[in-house]
């Protein structure tokens, strides 16, 4: 008796769900995160760890948002939508926050914008300027960190790394070489390449820059650019993503 294939499974549905971000009513995927809501109905939440095309990691915490009902502030970049939620994304605490993370982040490592390679070009600096940050009220703790200029093609500087692992996820999530690793804990915590050894005698690193182009800041960078040259490109990771996942 002849054989008749099996019928696939039909792919669960996914429920639409009615929210209000900032008073506006939105709808939106069940499995989508608020930020995703807020950026398909143009509604900006200011982001450092988070790009699209990379999984959620939630460190930077600048996407924090207010949710009715919850007494604490939730990052908005790993939190699901739900039926009826009401999302704030720009108050008087919300900027308080947020400035206050930026200070934090300058004052942790060596941030010169005026000499770095990134100038005009930095998220980070963006994101102060767009959230009014003048000055740092917090004392700068002037550690020295390492500069690595072994790789023939890049250099990272660690005194401007953020610590938003953007480098890290890329080169693990989308080029599979998982060169890029956090070594250490809170303020003394760096990326490394493989188990800490220079850049320049990393085996796994392909040389393919993405780590460079993810970058926000003037950590990772091409050799030879000078003060505000230094330009990334990051608009590749959803169609690298897409592709990856048609396979």
């Amino acid at each position: 008796m002849a054989r008749h294939p099996a019928t696939p499974a039909a792919a669960p549905k996914v429920r639409v769900v009615t929210l209000k971000i900032d008073g506006h009513d939105i709808g939106a995927r069940e499995d989508e995160t608020i930020l995703n809501a807020a950026n398909d109905n143009g509604i900006r939440i200011p982001t450092l760890c988070y790009l699209e095309g990379l999984s959620e990691w939630g460190a930077c915490r600048m996407c924090v948002v207010e949710v009715a009902g919850s007494p604490k502030l939730m990052t908005a970049c790993s939190t699901r939508v739900a039926e009826g939620m009401e999302v704030t994304t720009n108050s008087d605490r919300l900027q308080r926050y947020r400035r206050t993370i930026l200070e934090l982040l300058f004052a942790e490592r060596n941030h010169i914008c005026s000499v770095c390679v990134s100038n005009g070009h930095c998220e980070l600096q963006s994101l102060a300027r767009a959230c009014g940050m003048d000055h740092v009220r917090v004392p700068y703790r002037n550690a020295a960190y390492a500069v690595d200029s072994s790789h023939d093609l890049f250099r990272i500087d660690q005194n401007r790394c953020i610590l938003c692992t953007r480098c890290v996820r890329v080169c693990d999530e989308i080029e599979g070489a998982h060169t890029w690793d956090v070594m250490g804990r809170g303020v003394d915590s760096q990326v490394i390449t493989d188990l800490n050894q220079p850049w320049g005698q990393s085996t796994s690193c392909t040389g393919c820059s993405k780590c460079v182009q993810v970058c926000p800041t003037g950590a990772l960078v091409k050799k030879g650019t000078a003060a505000g040259e230094m330009e990334k490109q990051g608009g590749f990771l959803p169609y690298l993503t897409e592709m990856r996942g048609n396979r």
